[in-house]
């Protein structure tokens, strides 16, 4: 492992749903022994919607979330939400396990970790970050996939679609914010392994001083 990395003491991972941050963050830290925390267990919002396999139908205020505000509403709300619920706690959990240098690694994944929003917390007490996309045919098919889109009635797609288009939105805006501060992303479609991209991100972040 690069010298760097190994005194890295808080490594983000950004990006939208379904991207796959989670399967990387996991990946690496059972890999190399390192901490990992995952910001959607820091505060609720209404979650994705279409049917659990531990629901019988979706959440009334999930339904209704998604029903009644537009793309950009959703994405402008969910926004909000990182940034008045989940961004405190992240940079008290940053700026406490960073300065104890006897700690592992820790990497925080989540979708929370919007590029503005962390902005002060990269590169501050050696904090790393990265974030992933992929192209919205991606998201889209990674979506339906696992909404079961094909198969569920023309309201609950309805919701679904709303949710992928927020997604895409996020991406976007996402990525344009990455460029404009000068931050590192990877588009996940350039490997095509976990392993590929564990491997390509350490790479970015470790030449990213």
């Amino acid at each position: 492992m690069n010298k760097s990395l190994k005194q890295t003491p808080v490594i983000l991972i950004g990006g939208s749903s379904h991207v796959g941050k989670s399967t990387l963050a996991q990946y690496q830290t059972a890999k190399l022994g390192w901490n990992y925390l995952c910001t959607d267990k820091l505060a609720r919002h209404p979650g994705r919607p279409w049917v659990k396999p531990k629901d019988k139908a979706i959440r009334e205020y999930v339904a209704q979330h998604y029903k009644t505000l537009s793309t950009e509403a959703l994405f402008l709300d969910v926004l909000s939400h990182y940034e008045k619920n989940v961004l405190p706690q992240v940079e008290a959990i940053v700026r406490s396990h960073a300065v104890d240098l006897s700690r592992k690694c820790l990497v925080i994944e989540g979708s929370a970790l919007y590029p503005s929003l962390v902005a002060n917390l990269v590169r501050e007490n050696g904090v790393k970050a990265i974030w992933l996309t992929a192209s919205d045919q991606f998201f889209q098919n990674r979506i339906k996939g696992e909404s079961n889109f094909e198969r569920v009635s023309e309201d609950e797609k309805h919701l679904i679609q709303k949710f992928i288009d927020r997604t895409l939105l996020y991406n976007k805006h996402m990525r344009e914010e990455v460029e404009r501060l000068g931050f590192i992303y990877i588009d996940v479609e350039s490997t095509s392994t976990v392993d590929e991209l564990a491997s390509k991100c350490m790479e970015l972040i470790s030449e990213n001083v």
